[in-house]
């Protein structure tokens, strides 16, 4: 039998090459393009074989899905960390809102290669954009029902006033949204519809 301490040692290394495996993916995503990236790319910027590769991803596809993963990973945590500042809850919502826009221009806009990859994700309606939406939807409830009991919304239900609060301000956080809207000028601003959404909440 192996031992506790062995099993450990093993999946630390197994860890070990499977962040090693995505940090270069990205790093090759980023600067050729998801499509135009192979697995024998990867695995020659490794200095590997792909089947080594293949051992722990069974194809590009499933290194993509890991890679967004931790993209929307580091998404969940900034809007966690916004959504449990000691503010009021609308301030906190104007806060969440303001930051995923952000994001969306300056990590998936600015960086052509990197809006491909998010985009060819969402085309794929994979269970980690889903997973990640009620993530969302989850703390967006949690501070409504927070400004209920302060008084500053009206009794609702939470669950489908964040699913409503999400869909009235997607245009801010879906990429190709926030892409088509950035050069138009016939648009509600950022804070105008962040005001429009937040006095929805409190009628």
């Amino acid at each position: 039998m192996i031992s506790d301490a062995a099993e450990n040692t093993i999946e630390a290394a197994r860890q070990e090459n499977v962040t090693r495996i995505l940090d270069a993916a990205e790093r090759l995503f980023r600067h050729y393009g998801y499509s135009k990236t192979t697995v024998a790319d990867i695995a020659r910027d490794l200095g590997m074989s792909p089947a080594n590769v293949y051992r722990f991803f069974a194809s590009k596809v499933e290194i993509h899905q890991a890679i967004c993963g931790r993209m929307l990973a580091a998404g969940y945590q900034m809007a966690h960390e916004t959504c449990h500042l000691p503010i009021s809850a609308s301030d906190r919502l104007r806060r969440f809102v303001h930051g995923q826009y952000q994001m969306t221009v300056e990590t998936m806009l600015d960086q052509e290669k990197v809006h491909e990859m998010v985009i060819v994700a969402i085309e794929r309606d994979w269970h980690v954009i889903e997973k990640h939406i009620d993530s969302i939807h989850a703390l967006i409830a949690d501070v409504i029902r927070d400004g209920i009991a302060a008084g500053e919304f009206v009794e609702q239900d939470a669950d489908v006033a964040s699913r409503c609060f999400g869909a009235a301000t997607i245009n801010l956080c879906h990429p190709q949204m926030v892409a088509q809207c950035l050069s138009k000028t016939n648009r509600a601003t950022v804070d105008e519809l962040i005001e429009f959404s937040i006095r929805a909440l409190k009628k």
